[in-house]
């Protein structure tokens, strides 16, 4: 197993995307407290495509209380219709710019391309059609479709950030509480799995479809 590590002199700018309210947390919650206790971050930019008004409420909560103490962070919840992406092609596609114009990112978090979710799918392709020499790092989100594929990047986590990722997530998006899977069991049992794939206890796991070697 190889390791990888990024540079840590140079202050990073984090880009975090997210079809859902709960998306970027479920997928990369503790991989990104773990990056931000260990890292320099310059600015980290967090953004939600679909939400409603209680969604969209919970979410910047939840985002505000992952960002804590990073001193520039940008957070933009968008209510596209939930499920509806990519019918709003054209529409998300030109936020995507707006977002390239303003910001460049040293590591991007976005869905995985192979979500049978369909508004998962086009974050993932318009973030791949939008960055062409950035590290994406694609997260995984558990879910009723069995689609969880073989991830080839893994960000081992001590139980502490998990327990924090799980804490913000039940705390802040309480108008998900009564989805059967909306618990703390569910939130650990993945990392649990990847973690025992990569010899440790929890892990995060991603898709690093391109990494170059300097």
């Amino acid at each position: 197993m190889l390791g990888f590590k990024l540079d840590n002199d140079k202050p990073l700018n984090v880009l975090c995307l997210g079809a859902h309210c709960d998306d970027i947390e479920i997928g990369a919650g503790g991989t990104l407290l773990k990056l931000f206790d260990n890292y320099k971050i310059d600015a980290v930019k967090w953004v939600v495509f679909a939400s409603n008004e209680i969604r969209k409420t919970e979410a910047g909560s939840s985002a505000g209380m992952f960002l804590k103490g990073i001193g520039n962070s940008d957070i933009v919840i968008n209510d596209y219709r939930d499920g509806f992406l990519p019918f709003m092609a054209a529409e998300v596609k030109d936020f995507f710019e707006s977002i390239k114009r303003e910001f460049n990112p040293d590591i991007i978090f976005t869905h995985y391309r192979n979500d049978r979710h369909q508004d998962h799918r086009l974050v993932s392709d318009l973030t791949w059609n939008t960055w062409r020499n950035h590290l994406i790092l694609e997260y995984e989100i558990p879910k009723y479709d069995g689609d969880l594929g073989i991830p080839n990047f893994y960000s081992p986590l001590e139980p502490k950030y998990i327990d924090k990722r799980n804490r913000i997530l039940i705390e802040a998006f309480k108008s998900q509480q009564e989805k059967h899977w909306f618990d703390d069991e569910t939130f650990k049992a993945l990392p649990r799995l990847r973690g025992m794939e990569s010899a440790t206890t929890y892990a995060e796991a991603f898709y690093a479809r391109k990494v170059t070697l300097t």
